[in-house]
């Protein structure tokens, strides 16, 4: 048997560690198109302000791991695939053969349509290559634009703050992160940033970056990355929709990704916003099945199909499609919980499930502007669907397991309407009763 994995991420190496513990015997490839051995892009920015080398980001530390497990690691990237042929086109003009494909090819930064946005200067903080360059050069003092304040760029941030930079945040939603918190929390977050020395600017959207003019001394831009910059040049201006111009040396942006499906075109495998599967988490296609951030798997929560772009849904993914690349009786997926937690610069944020609530729900809420401390609880009928949180990490668990498990919470919904407080005492209650 011979499977293959496109895609060295955390769905990809799980994926491949699970098809090897199912198949002892089966040949095992696991196909990316970076030089560095797999690695985590949550971990770069622990890479950034040194609290671990390169080598921190291996998602496997031993780097003989791949070898002792007969994982075959290809570095190409796959031009196209040939479902009906069971066959790969690589970019090095190979071709490779398989009887079960796993796509895992995870996302990529989208390029916001700014003009001059690809000017050099600019760039995202996306892979270990992009880190290098921002850990060498994002200096003390420094003057660092970051446009996009969502999940990614709020773990970027915390990055370069602790760097030391002079870091201004754009941000076009009127809030921070606003995929997971609403205006209440998001409005504390600014406030937290902006205390710490962070300039943040939400309901301003860059229109154009335009690049500096020539300037005495070597390019910045131009010595860093190791080409010709013809004459070198000053600081990027980033001019925005509010008639604000910032002055920067790099401008990093964190605007969004989108999954990698652009390969697939013409390949017979059907896709939507990333690869649409079954329950499964098989494609459209024969002996062909998706994981992590490029599979538009089910959400737990609605039941509906659609990107989860966080890595522990990535990890659950590669696992469960393993097993059903190996078995005669596939292993249903009954949906992951959206959740969310960030750290940014000390202060925690979490969502889970339907933290913006539904239609006719009720909601439950606590707020201590002072302290930095936010609770919101989001009802549909007696049951716990989604939550938010500022600053408060106790019970975190038992907010995940009461939405997780969808339990009713019959005379303690009113009771957490009252004091949202009360969350132990409600999980305790609904276990009791399950049982």
């Amino acid at each position: 048997m011979q499977h293959v994995v496109i895609g060295a991420g955390p769905a990809g190496v799980t994926a491949c560690e699970t098809l090897r513990k199912l198949q002892p015997d089966a040949a095992v490839t696991l196909i990316g198109d970076e030089p560095e051995p797999p690695y985590s892009r949550m971990a770069i920015p622990y890479y950034l302000i040194d609290k671990i080398g390169e080598q921190g980001t291996h998602l496997k530390a031993d780097p003989g791991f791949y070898e002792r497990q007969r994982i075959e690691v290809k570095r190409a990237r796959v031009d196209r695939v040939d479902a009906p042929g069971h066959t790969l086109h690589l970019d090095t003009g190979d071709t490779l053969g398989y009887d079960r494909l796993l796509i895992a090819t995870g996302s990529s930064p989208m390029l916001p349509p700014v003009p001059g946005i690809e000017s050099d200067g600019v760039m995202a903080c996306w892979t270990l290559a992009d880190a290098r360059v921002i850990h060498q050069h994002a200096r003390p003092g420094s003057k660092v634009v970051l446009l996009g304040a969502g999940f990614i760029g709020c773990i970027v941030l915390e990055a370069l703050a602790e760097s030391g930079v002079d870091l201004t945040v754009v941000e076009p939603m009127d809030r921070m992160v606003p995929r997971m918190m609403n205006q209440t929390a998001g409005g504390l977050l600014k406030r937290w940033c902006e205390e710490k020395g962070v300039k943040v600017l939400t309901g301003a959207k860059a229109v154009a970056v335009q690049p500096g003019s020539p300037a005495r001394g070597p390019g910045f831009f131009g010595s860093l990355l190791g080409r010709d910059q013809g004459s070198p040049r000053g600081p990027l201006t980033v001019d925005l929709d509010n008639g604000q111009s910032l002055q920067a040396d790099l401008v990093i942006r964190a605007t969004g990704v989108r999954p990698n499906v652009d390969f697939l075109e013409g390949s017979g495998i059907d896709v939507d916003q990333g690869v649409l599967v079954t329950e499964c988490l098989m494609a459209s296609a024969d002996d062909v099945f998706a994981a992590g951030d490029v599979c538009q798997g089910m959400d737990l929560s609605t039941g509906q199909f659609h990107i989860q772009a966080i890595q522990p849904t990535a990890v659950e993914h590669g696992n469960i499609a393993a097993h059903n690349m190996t078995a005669a009786c596939r292993i249903p997926h009954s949906g992951n919980l959206n959740m969310n937690v960030l750290d940014t610069l000390g202060l925690i944020s979490i969502s889970f499930g339907l933290w913006h609530g539904v239609d006719g729900g009720d909601q439950s809420e606590l707020l201590d502007a002072d302290r930095f401390r936010y609770l919101n609880l989001q009802f549909k009928g007696d049951r716990l669907i989604g939550a938010s949180a500022l600053g408060l990490t106790d019970h975190v668990g038992v907010l995940r397991g009461l939405i997780q498990t969808k339990a009713g919470l019959g005379i303690w919904k009113e009771r957490l309407m009252r004091d949202p407080t009360r969350l132990m005492e409600a999980y305790l209650a609904s276990a009791q009763a399950a049982a």
